[in-house]
């Protein structure tokens, strides 16, 4: 039986248990094949605690020698993983999707060659009622995430507007505008909005909201979508993944069912 070949590129904590899944219980049906990050000793060290030579030197070695390529690293280099992907012709998995919010010519372009792209569901849930209500009118699509400190440490809005974090006592709204202006100003905390931007109405139609409390202690997203077909509104609470507070432990989880669905198919001959 052939087995699906999967690069991963990002051995942080998201990288680190995909690969630990596709070694372990996906590995009936894919076969884990190459690891890259930039920080070339993650990548090493990762390898070594799974008991195989598969780090690689770089991104063109790895996508290369994979059938499927999965990106965990952060949306500064997604788009970059999905162009090698594209030219070489090789399927490809996005986490970090807030990298390509400005990029939807890629997905035109993979479409073309019959490239898959896949976008799992992430920390949120809708996504498949979401694309149902395009094919009617849809008027509005808004994301309130609420997210604990840590879960935003780091972000260039932050820096840019002078909030100290420590100053905030109870709860806060932080940032109210489109997806495109809170992907720029969160890069690494609001992925789920690029994928409703892709979902639905585009980045600029698409209304974020990002509120932050020391007393929350997940993350949580609460979707209101409406349109000719009626009303959509979901809410998920995640709790924060426990190598990195800034993703959310569903995330990581709904790209490990994508990748059991892929293998279950292999196994199946389907």
């Amino acid at each position: 039986m052939k087995k699906i070949r999967v690069g991963i590129v990002g051995c942080g904590a998201i990288g680190s248990e995909i690969a630990s899944a596709c070694a372990g219980r996906l590995q009936a049906g894919i076969e884990l094949e190459a690891l890259y990050d930039i920080d070339t000793e993650k990548s090493r060290t990762l390898s070594r605690l799974l008991n195989r030579d598969i780090a690689v030197d770089s991104l063109d070695c790895l996508v290369d020698r994979s059938d499927l390529v999965v990106e965990a690293a952060s949306s500064s280099v997604s788009q970059e993983v999905v162009k090698k992907a594209i030219e070489k012709s090789k399927d490809v998995m996005v986490m970090s999707v807030g990298g390509l919010i400005e990029s939807e010519w890629l997905i035109t372009e993979a479409e073309k060659k019959n490239i898959r792209l896949y976008f799992p569901s992430g920390a949120i849930c809708g996504i498949d009622g979401l694309k149902g209500a395009r094919l009617s009118k849809i008027y509005s699509v808004t994301l309130t995430t609420k997210k604990p400190l840590k879960g935003l440490d780091g972000a260039p809005y932050l820096k840019e507007k002078g909030i100290d974090m420590r100053s905030i006592k109870g709860e806060r709204v932080l940032f109210e505008g489109n997806a495109l202006e809170a992907v720029k100003g969160f890069p690494k905390n609001i992925n789920v909005a690029s994928l409703l931007s892709l979902a639905g109405l585009g980045a600029r139609n698409t209304v974020v909201r990002i509120v932050t409390s020391p007393a929350y202690t997940k993350n949580i997203h609460e979707i209101e979508i409406t349109g000719d077909f009626g009303r959509i509104a979901v809410r998920t609470e995640n709790v924060p993944s426990e190598n990195n507070p800034k993703t959310s432990k569903l995330a990581i989880l709904s790209a490990i069912a994508t990748l059991k669905g892929m293998s279950e198919s292999v196994r199946m001959g389907t």
